[in-house]
């Protein structure tokens, strides 16, 4: 084979990679859509969190669920947004002076909201992967391949642990300690 069809055959198969990497890869998230999209999705995963820890059963506790969401792609039409996020939700009381931890989750999800007649947001729907088996394959039905990457990073429980310190009336240093 000549160095002419060689040359023709990689630019074609460098331009078809080209291609498919442009379509697949994660999109810029709006950063104007996600400040007023993510204290709605956050607030609805704390209140559907409640009820579900250990912490709310244990007396003097005050438990609750602190949440945080972070999008990996974002996407507005016709008054609908559909928000692809991995969240952190923790369930946090305090006792003696020292925050307590009593359990958390970490997943991704997909959220969809809708535009009310004010300009705020609502959740319409909230979907999450099965626990075991079928996890991967619905990480890769709703999020895709390049994007399924980005759902398994870490999550830093910081920003809600100082939300909970705040909550609690605790100092910025309070200890945490387990339930």
């Amino acid at each position: 084979m000549s160095v002419r069809r060689w040359g023709a055959g990689l630019g074609a198969t460098a331009v078809l990679v080209a291609t498919g990497a442009w379509v697949l890869w994660p999109k810029d998230v709006d950063a104007r859509l996600w400040s007023e999209v993510r204290p709605v999705i956050e607030a609805r995963l704390a209140a559907d969190s409640r009820g579900s820890g250990y912490g709310e059963t244990v007396p003097g506790l005050r438990a609750r669920w602190f949440c945080r969401a972070e999008a990996v792609d974002l996407e507005e039409r016709d008054g609908l947004v559909r928000a692809g996020v991995t969240t952190l939700c923790m369930e946090y009381g305090e006792r003696g002076g020292a925050l307590v931890e009593c359990g958390g989750s970490k997943y991704p999800q997909v959220v969809r909201l809708k535009r009310e007649t004010d300009g705020g947001y609502r959740v319409v729907s909230r979907e999450e992967p099965p626990d075991g088996a079928g996890y991967a394959e619905w990480e890769k039905d709703h999020f895709g391949f390049f994007t399924e990457s980005e759902l398994d990073g870490a999550m830093s429980d910081t920003p809600l642990k100082t939300a909970a310190r705040a909550h609690f009336g605790l100092p910025a240093d309070a200890r945490v300690t387990d339930c």
